[in-house]
């Protein structure tokens, strides 16, 4: 092995607002060597999300465990295997793992997962929300044919995929919503959807019951808070809202206003005489759907009927800044730091 040392970043302080560069250090440390068992991956790619932001505080509700300070963050990653002595896997196979925000990962070889050689045409499209937007799509929110859809976060990583995801089981209308003009236009003119609220751009339920007249059939709520509020408004009798993110509580920036910023009073009532389906889900009830979407995505993308929306930025350097503005929101899609 050529390189006897790779970085990898840490967290330096627990955030007391939004994600700073100075929360982060950038070590560098010894290759690791991997023992019987075990497997070196050599990461190629690696994906943020809003989640980490949350990871950063010393105490969450996200049923995983916080990070570390003074030890490396982790996430979604993608690598080629170096070594992994006693293993079935072989160098030069391509593994997704967990153990992201380092150049090289030493990992159990049960927690290393191969992937079809050759199956996604970018390595990095395995980094893609899209399990977490199926699972909403079909078994959240149930959409089927003929149904108005609303996608809460929908320039997000989750949202960008759900919507398209909406479109292939049937939806007849896919409303989305977003903070800015310019990622609504986005949405519409290269996503498919057919019309965007925006937040601050006046009450939700208004513009939600401007843009879907008949009502909406299926929710897939990514944030919570107000635009839950709106949407269960909005809902038709029969309506399916899939609890898929709380993006309005991961990304406040003031302790008190996360506490408060996903608080959403229910109807129950309203509900009960709608027979509206409201259902949290969660990834890790539904692996099963990864392999799934994996085959669903590498189709689309060859044949055109599923783009990947993301923005990429190189070197693990840059990655405390790809989570500072993917917490921004400045980016529409995914957020990928290339290694």
């Amino acid at each position: 092995m050529t390189n006897h040392t790779h970085r990898e970043v840490r967290l330096a302080a627990r955030p007391k607002g939004p994600v700073e560069d100075d929360l982060f250090e950038i070590a560098e440390v010894p290759v690791p060597e991997p023992g019987p068992g075990q497997v070196l991956v050599r990461n190629t790619h690696m994906g943020v999300a809003a989640v980490m932001r949350t990871l950063m505080d010393e105490n969450t509700d996200v049923p995983m465990p916080s990070f570390e300070i003074g030890a490396p963050l982790n996430g979604p990653a993608v690598g080629e295997v170096v070594a992994a002595p006693g293993t079935d896997l072989t160098p030069g196979d391509l593994v997704e793992h967990r153990l992201g925000w380092r150049e090289y990962a030493l990992l159990d070889a049960d927690q290393a997962h191969r992937v079809e050689p050759g199956l996604m045409p970018d390595p990095a499209a395995y980094l893609s929300q899209g399990p977490t937007a199926l699972m909403g799509i079909e078994r959240g929110a149930e959409v089927r044919s003929g149904d108005t859809v609303f996608v809460t976060g929908a320039a997000g990583g989750v949202g960008s995929l759900a919507g398209q995801v909406a479109r292939q089981f049937g939806a007849a209308r896919v409303i989305g919503s977003t903070g800015s003009r310019q990622k609504a236009d986005r949405l519409i003119g290269e996503l498919g959807y057919d019309a965007v609220v925006i937040r601050g751009a006046g009450p939700i339920e208004d513009q939600l019951r401007e843009a879907a007249p008949d009502g909406v059939d299926a929710v897939f709520d990514n944030v919570g808070g107000e635009q839950l509020t709106a949407a269960i408004a909005v809902a038709n009798r029969g309506a399916r809202i899939a609890i898929v993110g709380a993006l309005a509580s991961q990304l406040a920036t003031e302790a008190t206003n996360a506490s408060n910023a996903c608080k959403t009073e229910i109807d129950t009532l309203s509900l009960l005489s709608r027979s509206i389906t409201l259902r949290g889900v969660a990834l890790y009830d539904h692996l099963d759907l990864i392999p799934q979407w994996n085959r669903r995505f590498a189709e689309g993308l060859r044949t055109g009927t599923l783009s990947f929306p993301h923005a990429r930025l190189r070197g693990i350097e840059q990655a405390p800044q790809a989570l500072r503005e993917l917490t921004e929101g400045r980016h529409l899609g995914a957020v990928i730091v290339e290694l």
